[in-house]
């Protein structure tokens, strides 16, 4: 099963990445940084592979949460090899990359039990799904980056002074992780709100008015999250839970209204 083998390579990877800014192995940090790249590099082709079969295994897509979650293991595992290019944020991405792991372990779980086959869908449609679950699996790594920004700033303020502290990056640069996230997932999103208003026809008796509207408050916090970093200057935990809110306003727009279709109205997206 593939999803074993990445799993194995995310987490050696992971280590080796972590290892790397480890004090004691600072002799070895070059190989460890060159086998850490290998091994996520393989594992991406590997996920990708598998995760876009299993997708693409009915007529429409299969859109179950197992897959849902795979998507944004994957996208965790591709931030952290380009986060890894700046050698402070590398014990982040050995964190990302563990995450990757229990995302990619997922693929195609839930099939025929969450009801997330869609099928008959349109190129428009399924161009407008892809987006959307880009845009959130993006946004997903975000919210993980803007946690481990609380937990540094908290560290900082109660001074912990311990050799794990080779793990954290600065906090600005983390931040500077943080906003890049924000930015392209914010263009992400905003092709995929307006997509579907295009694409997507009687938003009103499919019932997705309510995640419409959910998209749109998502978009909104993370469209004031932004311009408040260009013109006021935000960071800080004022812009690390700012950007959480956002998250979970567009939680609420795709699993609330998964759930509201699903288990409450007994149908489909779609």
């Amino acid at each position: 099963m593939f999803e074993i083998t990445v799993l194995f390579l995310y987490i050696i990877a992971g280590v080796c990445f972590a290892s790397s800014r480890w004090p004691g192995y600072a002799s070895r940090q070059q190989a460890l940084v060159i086998s850490a790249y290998f091994l996520t590099v393989v594992g991406i082709a590997l996920h990708l592979g598998g995760l876009w079969r299993d997708l693409a295994a009915s007529p429409g897509l299969t859109l179950t949460l197992g897959n849902t979650a795979s998507f944004v293991g994957l996208q965790l595992a591709v931030t952290a090899a380009v986060a890894a290019g700046d050698p402070p944020l590398r014990g982040l991405s050995g964190g990302l990359l563990i995450l990757a792991a229990g995302g990619a372990v997922l693929t195609g779980a839930g099939a025929g039990v969450d009801g997330g086959t869609v099928g008959d869908m349109s190129w428009q449609i399924r161009a407008h799904v892809l987006i959307s679950l880009f845009a959130y699996g993006l946004l997903s790594v975000g919210a993980i980056v803007a946690v481990y920004a609380l937990i540094q700033d908290r560290r900082l303020r109660r001074a912990h002074l311990s050799p794990v502290n080779a793990l954290f990056a600065p906090l600005e640069t983390t931040e500077k992780l943080l906003f890049g996230v924000t930015a392209t997932g914010f263009v992400i999103l905003l092709l995929a709100v307006f997509s579907g208003l295009v694409f997507v026809e009687n938003l009103f008796a499919q019932h997705l008015v309510h995640k419409t509207v959910l998209s749109f408050a998502a978009l909104l916090l993370f469209g004031v999250l932004l311009a408040g970093r260009r013109f006021r200057g935000w960071r800080g935990r004022r812009a690390v839970w700012l950007y959480l809110w956002g998250f979970v306003m567009l939680g609420l727009a795709y699993f609330g209204s998964r759930y509201v279709l699903e288990s409450i109205l007994g149908r489909s997206w779609g």
